[in-house]
């Protein structure tokens, strides 16, 4: 993929940043819902916190997540960061690819339980089914947002590689030895 123009690449950053805080926001919502319904002894406040988590759940989860997951592509692979150039990246995406897969997929069929049964008149079987995910994927968030600002860990072999042919090519058309090309550069 090409390079991102710069006003290309700040929308893009822009809507990355909004939709992962989004959908920060929205777990910490939902882990609330999930903890209020899970502990309360009220039978309508605890039918009340999980037909909001649904609503969440069916209206927020699923465009949170992709639009999170596809801005965090784009940038990977219009910037000169790449999907494959540099370990954190690598780790943020499948951190969020796993995440918005569980989310959408695991998590949301656990809320949509948990409202079908209150909604019968039936109590939640496992309320801790609704407070773990929230807690794990505020986790991994936090852990994403972390190596986002940090960005530890160095190159990928393939970054490596790119980054040895790159020296390659710059050092041929000044006249600089091999030896001199493939001597490790700053990022």
């Amino acid at each position: 993929m090409t390079q991102l123009s710069r006003p290309a690449r700040r929308g893009f950053l822009i809507a990355h940043v909004v939709a992962s805080v989004g959908w920060l926001g929205l777990t910490l919502c939902l882990l609330v819902l999930a903890a209020t319904g899970a502990t309360t002894d009220s039978a309508p406040t605890a039918e009340a916190a999980y037909r909001a988590m649904k609503i969440f759940g069916d209206w927020l989860l699923a465009p949170l997540a992709v639009t999170t997951l596809v801005t965090g592509l784009v940038l990977s692979l219009g910037t000169v960061w790449g999907l494959a150039r540099h370990r954190w990246v690598l780790v943020k995406f499948w951190i969020t690819l796993g995440a918005a897969i569980a989310s959408m997929l695991a998590f949301r069929t656990t809320i949509n339980e948990a409202a079908a049964a209150v909604a019968a008149g039936d109590p939640v079987t496992d309320p801790a089914a609704l407070v773990a995910p929230p807690i794990v994927s505020l986790s991994l968030y936090l852990f994403n947002t972390a190596i986002s600002y940090l960005k530890p860990w160095g190159l990928t072999r393939r970054g490596r590689r790119l980054r040895a042919a790159r020296v390659v090519r710059k050092s041929a058309g000044s006249g600089k030895t091999l030896a001199a090309a493939t001597h490790r550069q700053p990022v």
